[in-house]
């Protein structure tokens, strides 16, 4: 079992993330005051140790906010969890895919997006399957395919 260590909303596509230390996730969509995503990828979720790794392979010190993930967790590899539910809190995410860094990342830093390729470093996205609140500091499990 893992930890839910941040928590973010981006209300506009493209945007500045908002910290949250509680966010409602809804079944037909992702967060609640986050921007209107697609059902399949309604969370994005990084695990702070891969994100760790991927900058000390480039000797960066960013806050994972530069990754610009929903959900960041630590203690969960998320190289396995495709096809998984993630229980975070309240709230179950299915795991449908890896998210694939984009130009964004080397716009953030030159290398990010090559560093984050590597082992799903770059995190996972999903769809909410369970709605429910989540909060800075609630468990995070890894639950077998339904």
């Amino acid at each position: 079992m893992g930890q839910v260590v941040a928590l973010f909303v981006f209300p506009q596509d493209g945007g500045a993330a908002a910290a949250r230390g509680e966010v409602l996730a809804r079944l037909d969509g992702g967060f609640d005051g986050d921007h209107a995503r697609t059902p399949q990828r309604a969370v994005t979720v990084l695990a702070l140790e891969q994100w760790r790794e991927a900058l000390a392979e480039i000797g960066a010190d960013l806050p994972p906010a530069a990754r610009r993930a929903n959900v960041v967790v630590s203690g969960v590899d998320l190289s396995g969890t495709m096809g998984k539910r993630l229980r975070l809190g309240g709230a179950e995410i299915e795991v449908l895919g890896e998210v694939k860094p984009c130009h964004v990342m080397e716009e953030t830093r030159p290398g990010l997006r090559a560093a984050l390729t590597p082992g799903w470093r770059g995190g996972v996205h999903g769809r909410v399957v369970r709605a429910g609140a989540i909060r800075v500091g609630d468990t995070v499990e890894a639950l077998a395919a339904p």
